[in-house]
């Protein structure tokens, strides 16, 4: 995997002061994107032990609330199975730490049958807890929103979607 960028001090992807990691890698092309360049699969930097750390040590700080996966598109097959090691150790190490992932895909695409359902994502998803999902949609933008691009994304509170057995929304 590749990765575009990395935050360590951000909050406009999520609550709170957070690491974001822009992974490299996105087959919705969205029309309006506003990183079109991370489409490509091996745009930017490859995404070594040594960035792990890195983005690790950048989350140990009290005031951090956590990490915020974003590109590209991270819920790629790909993408998943380069960062489930990554949540692993965050979920071990730092287990205060929330994860949020944006993804142009449903959340119902990363599960069984799904377009984007491969052997990572069911460890994938229980390691993450806020997902915003959906394409971003250039007819439906609307900057008013709290943490999404356009309206027709959901923002999921994973853990309680996956107790109750539908999606949860969060409102923010």
């Amino acid at each position: 995997m590749y990765y575009a960028e990395l935050k360590k001090h951000t909050i406009e992807n999520g609550t709170g002061v957070r690491v974001s990691l822009f992974v490299s890698g996105c087959r919705h092309h969205c029309r309006g994107c506003f990183n079109e360049e991370t489409w490509d699969f091996e745009y930017g930097k490859p995404f070594t032990e040594e960035v792990c750390e890195e983005i690790i040590e950048a989350l140990r700080p009290d005031y951090i609330a956590g990490l915020t996966l974003l590109g590209g598109d991270p819920a790629e097959p790909e993408n998943q199975e380069a960062l489930l090691p990554l949540l692993k150790r965050i979920k071990k190490e730092l287990p205060g730490k929330d994860v949020w992932i944006y993804t142009g895909y449903l959340y119902e695409d990363l599960k069984p049958q799904g377009r984007a359902y491969c052997s990572a994502s069911d460890a994938f998803l229980s390691l993450c807890d806020i997902m915003v999902d959906g394409p971003f949609l250039l007819e439906k933008k609307n900057l008013s929103l709290k943490f999404c691009g356009s309206e027709n994304q959901r923002i999921i509170d994973l853990a309680e979607t996956e107790k109750n057995g539908s999606v949860v929304i969060r409102n923010l």
